[in-house]
């Protein structure tokens, strides 16, 4: 399958570069699978889509200030450093910039000597194993010295940190944001509760696959970087309750979706798991865990756009996408909203 399949025109322009002042005041395009049918909405509009009976899945991964800028301790060359997952003993898989200068028992300081890093391990695309060096807890070490890992598209500063979190972040370890769940408040999950839609949440931590393009022309020859997972047992029970009472579950993003899906074909149910997920989805592969998808609007010829159209079929997509164009949405991670039943 040609990975050109899934290319569109975007102009620059539409790509958000800061966040709305209201999260659910964004754009919601609602797409109708059965009837092929495209209505426009805004965000707080989904109460009207929701009802009691559904189940809406959030990934509750929060991001670390994940990107440090220092200099090689012998050269005062600068670098820079993406954290991606935690290993043991305070390693760490990062990516760097310049790669190139970076070779095994580079040391980097952060902060005039607060964190000290040591590379162990060349890895490809840029990739790095290394060890951190610091007095005290790391994470406060990282939150007084990192910076919010923003993706390249994004221009702009983020003058507050939490605009890059969902309300219900909870779990350290992502090194991006599930952007989906940035539109919602908790005031509109409170009032979809009431309604009697249930809430249930999973952990996906967002790795490497965010942001590594799709290089190859032939879509089944990319290889996904594996992201941590996991689902309790109250979530899995709950999930499978749901089920078998017909409801629908609606997923919020494509990493609850990835790890839903993950889970349902390794076990043919909602089972209690953790683990590594390299999960790639497109089509014709069927979905068998949602029934209902709210992602934001992804970039051409990527991995996000592919399980979309598994989930909604290529053709239906890309002219949502068109309209979305034409239309002024807002793209990426700031952007505004699809809801796809």
């Amino acid at each position: 399958m040609d990975i050109n399949a899934y290319d569109f025109e975007l102009p620059e322009e539409l790509i958000a570069q800061v966040p709305l002042l209201e999260r659910a005041s964004s754009k919601l395009m609602v797409l109708d699978r059965k009837e092929k049918r495209i209505d426009h909405q805004h965000f707080s509009d989904i109460k009207g889509y929701l009802h009691e009976g559904d189940c809406l899945v959030l990934n509750d991964t929060r991001v670390l200030p994940a990107r440090l800028y220092g200099a090689k301790e012998e050269t005062g060359g600068k670098v820079e450093v993406l954290l991606l997952h935690q290993h043991e003993n305070d390693e760490w898989e990062v990516l760097v910039k310049p790669a190139k200068k970076v070779n095994i028992g580079t040391r980097i300081v952060f902060g005039d000597g607060k964190l000290i890093a040591e590379c162990t391990e060349l890895q490809e695309h840029g990739g790095r194993k290394m060890r951190f060096e610091y007095e005290g807890i790391f994470l406060e070490v990282l939150d007084s010295l990192g910076e919010m890992p923003l993706p390249p598209y994004i221009k702009e500063q983020l003058s507050d940190r939490e605009r890059y979190q969902t309300v219900y972040a909870k779990e350290q370890g992502s090194a991006a944001a599930p952007t989906a769940g940035l539109h919602f408040t908790n005031e509109l999950l409170d009032e979809l509760q009431t309604s009697g839609v249930e809430i249930v949440y999973l952990t996906l931590h967002v790795g490497l696959g965010t942001f590594r393009p799709v290089s190859v022309d032939d879509v089944e020859e990319h290889e996904m970087h594996a992201e941590f997972y996991q689902l309790s047992e109250q979530a899995a029970n709950q999930l499978n309750e749901m089920r078998k009472k017909g409801g629908r579950i609606i997923s919020v993003g494509t990493t609850s979706t990835r790890t839903l899906e993950t889970i349902v074909r390794d076990y043919g149910k909602f089972e209690a798991s953790s683990g590594w997920t390299d999960i790639f989805i497109y089509p014709p592969q069927q979905l068998k865990a949602i029934d209902g998808l709210i992602t934001n609007f992804h970039l051409p010829k990527s991995t996000l756009i592919m399980l979309v159209s598994a989930f909604a079929g290529r053709d239906f997509v890309l002219e949502a996408y068109r309209l979305a164009v034409e239309e002024r949405y807002r793209f990426f991670s700031f952007g505004d909203a699809m809801f796809i039943f």
